[in-house]
């Protein structure tokens, strides 16, 4: 599995592919999505996966933390873009806390989602919300 950030083809089916993963009631949830995470990637040849398991285990974990636990986790593939989605039971729209204080336990996930991921956000549904990132796969490689 390629774990940089290179620049290489994925290998993600013609139209895309998505894949769920139910986490509601599930035992060790984060645990859960990494290892779905990295099998999708593999099977993608997917580039960055060190990220997108980072901001993966970032979501769920804030869902585990902020809301009654995670419903599922959506990884949603073309050979552009990956994104992640994580969806939770509660309608409170996350917020960053303002400023970063690096030197404070907590809040820091959001922040680690926005540096890592080069689009993220969340949108209201009538079963709660889904907090997303993307990630596109030109990114260029990390230092």
């Amino acid at each position: 599995m390629n774990t940089s950030r290179e620049t290489l083809k994925t290998t993600v089916p013609g139209g895309g592919q998505r894949r769920r993963l139910a986490l509601a009631g599930r035992a060790k949830p984060v645990a859960s999505a990494r290892g779905f995470t990295l099998t999708a990637l593999d099977d993608w040849s997917w580039p960055g996966a060190d990220d997108v398991v980072l901001l993966v285990a970032e979501l769920v974990a804030n869902a585990m933390l902020h809301t009654d636990g995670p419903l599922d986790l959506v990884l949603d593939a073309t050979d552009a873009r990956l994104r992640i989605e994580v969806n939770d039971p509660s309608p409170a729209l996350p917020v960053p806390r303002q400023p970063h204080l690096p030197h404070l336990p907590g809040g820091h996930g959001l922040y680690i989602v926005r540096r890592t991921s080069d689009r993220w956000g969340s949108t209201p549904h009538p079963q709660g919300k889904t907090v997303w990132a993307e990630i596109d796969a030109d990114r260029p490689a990390a230092p």
